[in-house]
């Protein structure tokens, strides 16, 4: 399956203004060949943790973006944004930083960020989520996970056995590319997994992005990689190279 991994810029709080601008980039993805497509995290509104206005229902504009360019290109197409759950109480009406995954027959699929980034000031606005969530897309095991999570290795080694990619959108700052670029790659290494790492660019409420996003097959090698500028990455990745690596190398079961 080829993949894609969309290195964009975000208008801050902005969505129509973001809606418009990631929307010919889907396409070329698409047109490129592309299955599977990932946008950043918060790719509708950036990563803003000092708002109590940018929740939107599940269902909401981002959303059915996410939806009308999975059954307008035939595409699985996926990203993050501040989802307000069905199921939250009236005293708690904070949104998820919710990763939606757009089937194209319409089926979304949602993560729930388990680890908000408490030193950026997430968790005053943001709930926490508590289930992994691995989807089957066209016969690829695919675990969603969202930026910080990233830092959280125990739980990418739960879901290894049952899963052949992990994708990982991401509002990383410039500050931390270390590492950003440090841990996709281990956390690939030693789950023996393909790592898709999509990292925001450009500046917004005066934080620095720097992009460096990633695809990363199961052996640690690069696949694919962008600097500092809006770009967009491809690979071809597959389940039986992940099985190849893992009878190969068999690592995973000397876990303790």
């Amino acid at each position: 399956m080829r993949v894609a991994a969309i290195q964009h810029d975000i208008a801050w709080c902005d969505r129509r203004a973001n809606f418009t601008h990631v929307a010919p980039m889907v396409a070329a993805a698409a047109f490129a060949g592309a299955r599977l497509i990932l946008l950043t995290e918060t790719f509708s509104t950036g990563f803003a943790t000092d708002r109590d206005d940018l929740g939107e229902p599940e269902g909401g504009p981002s959303s059915q973006f996410l939806g009308e360019q999975a059954r307008l290109h035939g595409v699985w197409v996926g990203g993050s944004c501040p989802e307000i759950a069905a199921d939250s109480p009236d005293d708690d009406q904070r949104p998820h930083n919710t990763f939606v995954l757009a089937a194209p027959d319409g089926t979304q699929h949602r993560y729930r960020k388990i680890h908000p980034f408490t030193y950026g000031g997430e968790t005053k606005h943001f709930r926490a989520g508590d289930q992994f969530v691995t989807v089957d897309v066209e016969g690829l095991r695919v675990t969603l996970f969202v930026c910080y999570d990233l830092r959280f290795a125990d739980e990418f080694w739960q879901l290894a056995d049952h899963t052949d990619v992990y994708l990982v959108p991401a509002n990383c700052p410039e500050a931390r590319r270390l590492p950003w670029t440090a841990l996709l790659q281990a956390r690939a290494i030693e789950n023996q997994a393909y790592v898709v790492g999509c990292n925001r660019v450009g500046a917004g409420n005066g934080i620095a992005y720097s992009g460096d996003s990633r695809i990363i097959d199961p052996l640690g090698e690069i696949l694919a990689s962008a600097a500092q500028s809006e770009s967009i990455l491809f690979a071809d990745i597959s389940a039986e190279r992940v099985a190849e690596v893992r009878d190969r190398f068999r690592f995973l079961q000397d876990r303790r």
